[in-house]
């Protein structure tokens, strides 16, 4: 069976939020739009787009907010943006940017910015790795949390002295925060609190939200403004927001209230791993309501006990698996949401020990 047969035959499913079939999704977007009057929007002008953008601004305690049909642009619009403004100097990456890892150049070949590469691919970022780039920078571009090490963040006073560094320096401070809603939970602190110093923040309508797809970008309304002009001439400018819109509203209180349980729930989770010498555990404790977990087995063979766990277990344990940096070697993400704050305790230590078992046998 191919893999999806495989998991929609499974009772257990560990990574995410369940699933809805398109069926599902249209007819609760289509409920909400009847209860609550929906119009479209015509090219971003319309009322629920407008409000929905102004309550997101309003959390991320930004003067405004403008939807994106894809993260992707808003991040290097934003960017290219803030090079021009200062003369083309280069912005600051860290390696493991989503910009570098998963956007196939683009900034180059389109001709948007320069960018360096700057500090540990796997550490987070410290002051002095802003402080010490040699060159004047026209912006720095921080993830919270960073994906591609577990979903680790900078210290609150790292932080704090980034903001100060780039406020001093006249440095463009711009946060990709696909995932910042995850990183209230761990931080301690309110959505607003994160985001203060930032000139911009990008956040994102589908991964936690679980929306269609679409992204927000908050900051002043003069750098909105223009950076919504730019979305239109790069092809952005769709004349019907509201799908996207829609799929993100109707849930979107729910699932940032539902944010702490989730991360609690990844501490249980943690709690569970640790108990278990064959699966190790990136970072050592959770930063926000996801885990990288490191398998003594080669993707290969990871991929076949996934297969065995789903066939004979019902049990899926996680989505897709990435080749280790040793050989014979994998990891995946394992991303907490609802599908394992609805599994019973007992449920998960057994997932989590046949996993364990299934890899001592094969390596």
């Amino acid at each position: 069976m191919n893999d999806t047969d495989l998991i929609a035959r499974c009772t257990t499913i560990l990574p995410g939020h369940r699933a809805r079939t398109p069926a599902e999704m249209f007819g609760a977007m289509a409920a909400w739009c009847e209860a609550n009057g929906v119009a479209h929007d015509v090219y971003g002008d319309g009322a629920l787009i407008q409000e929905f953008e102004r309550r997101v601004a309003e959390r991320l305690g930004m003067e405004a907010a403008v939807f994106c049909i894809s993260g992707t642009l808003a991040q290097v619009t934003t960017l290219r943006l803030a090079a021009d403004s200062r003369g083309g100097r280069p912005v600051a990456l860290h390696p493991t940017a989503h910009i570098f890892v998963h956007e196939r150049s683009n900034y180059q070949m389109l001709d948007h910015f320069r960018a360096l590469r700057v500090g540990d691919p796997f550490r987070p970022w410290t002051a002095a790795d802003i402080a010490n780039v040699p060159d004047r920078l026209a912006a720095v571009a921080l993830e919270i949390p960073m994906r591609e090490i577990g979903g680790q963040l900078s210290s609150w006073d790292e932080l704090e002295a980034i903001k100060a560094h780039c406020r001093a320096n006249g440095i463009h401070l711009h946060m990709d925060g696909a995932r910042l809603w995850e990183a209230a939970a761990s931080y301690g602190r309110t959505v607003a609190e994160i985001a203060a110093g930032f000139d911009t923040v990008y956040t994102s309508l589908y991964k936690g939200i679980g929306g269609l797809g679409g992204a927000m970008l908050g900051g002043s309304r003069a750098f909105v403004t223009e950076a919504a002009e730019w979305f239109r001439r790069q092809g952005g400018n769709v004349i019907h927001r509201t799908p996207y819109v829609v799929a993100a509203a109707m849930q979107f209180e729910a699932r940032l209230a539902a944010m702490p349980a989730y991360f609690e729930r990844t501490r249980f989770l943690y709690d569970v791993l640790r108990d278990h010498p064959e699966l190790r555990v990136n970072p050592a404790r959770p930063q926000a309501n996801m885990l990288h977990v490191h398998l003594p087995v080669g993707r290969e063979r990871a991929l076949a006990i996934r297969q065995e766990l789903a066939r004979d277990h019902g049990i899926w344990p996680f989505n897709r698996v990435n080749h280790g940096a040793l050989s014979d070697t994998s990891y995946f993400e394992l991303y907490v949401g609802d599908n394992l704050l609805d599994t019973p305790d007992g449920r998960v230590r057994e997932a989590v020990a046949l996993l364990a078992r299934a890899l001592a046998r094969a390596s």
